[in-house]
């Protein structure tokens, strides 16, 4: 099989419980195979959840899933050393981090120290503990979610934290149709007890092997680059897109571009994931905030102003 059909077909498999969100599940599976992270924001009952735990089921990964409140430690997350009188020593006790999804439930209802226990294993795909570095497992992806209408009671995600995350997703209601279909699904059973995996995890890797090989020759470069400096000097941006934000959208309109059946970036595949990478990690301007204008608002004007060249 050819690998852009074991991604399609780990993204239909998800569908069979996620009805009429394929754009969502496609997103959410780019970050899967270019090592990044997800955070999903959208009210709830939508299918934050149940999109986590089908993934983790279609590939046959392990989830461990944290909800995160107020008392929630770091240690909860990345694990602890406790003294075994045994062996008169200390041994690492993994936290909930060490799977390859990892579900942050309501991340924003845990205070920013906690939070900050998670940017190590974004960023390096390890925990330190006690001075002992512990890597990951292969993959390993964060899948957080957050409410956008509950603010009492929570911590907004600082900017050095958004920015770790690859993608910022959005689920939104079913469309009346599609509303049917869920209560034609879920009616008697759950679909999800019984969805099987069509993939493994060896599998997961041999994709993010051949994406690595996906070309991105000097004009789309030279595109990417015009994009995301415009941000930097954009009027109604107080912060621009990072460096990191460049990797992140040359890596997933590779991912993209393989999932489309090519070996070759085009620019059409860096406008499809420009909003989708970019919007969570600007700032609007206080202005701009009052005028309700948006980070994706102003990035679609961006795609709309710089040209193609070459």
């Amino acid at each position: 099989m050819e690998g852009n059909q074991v991604l399609r077909g780990i993204i239909d498999n998800i569908e069979k419980v996620m009805v009429g969100k394929r754009e969502a599940v496609e997103l959410v599976c780019m970050a899967l195979v270019c090592d990044g992270h997800i955070l999903i924001e959208d009210v709830p009952g939508t299918g934050k959840t149940t999109l986590a735990l089908a993934l983790a089921k279609t590939i046959d990964g392990k989830l461990n899933r944290i909800s995160c409140t107020p008392d929630v430690m770091p240690s909860d997350i990345t694990g602890f050393s406790m003294y075994n009188p045994k062996t008169q020593s200390f041994e690492y006790r993994e936290g909930a981090v060490m799977a390859n999804i990892f579900l942050a439930d309501e991340i924003n209802r845990t205070p920013p120290k906690t939070q900050s226990g998670l940017l190590e294993a974004m960023e390096e795909k390890a925990v330190t503990v006690d001075g002992q570095r512990y890597l990951l497992p292969e993959p390993f992806l964060v899948v957080a979610t957050q409410n956008p209408i509950e603010h009492l009671g929570t911590y907004p995600l600082p900017e050095a934290q958004l920015d770790r995350f690859m993608m910022k997703v959005t689920i939104g209601y079913p469309a009346p149709f599609e509303e049917e279909e869920i209560i034609r699904r879920f009616g008697q059973v759950n679909p999800l007890d019984s969805l099987t995996p069509i993939a493994t995890l060896e599998d997961v890797g041999s994709l993010k092997e051949e994406i690595a090989k996906v070309q991105v020759n000097a004009a789309v470069t030279e595109y990417i680059i015009a994009l995301v400096n415009a941000t930097r000097r954009h009027k109604s941006l107080l912060l621009g897109l990072s460096p990191r934000a460049t990797l992140w959208l040359s890596r997933v309109a590779k991912a993209w571009a393989y999932y489309n059946g090519r070996d070759y970036v085009i620019p059409d595949d860096i406008k499809k994931m420009f909003v989708p990478v970019c919007a969570h990690r600007v700032v609007p301007k206080t202005e701009a905030k009052y005028e309700h204008i948006t980070g994706a608002s102003i990035l679609n004007d961006i795609l709309k102003s710089v040209e193609v060249k070459g």
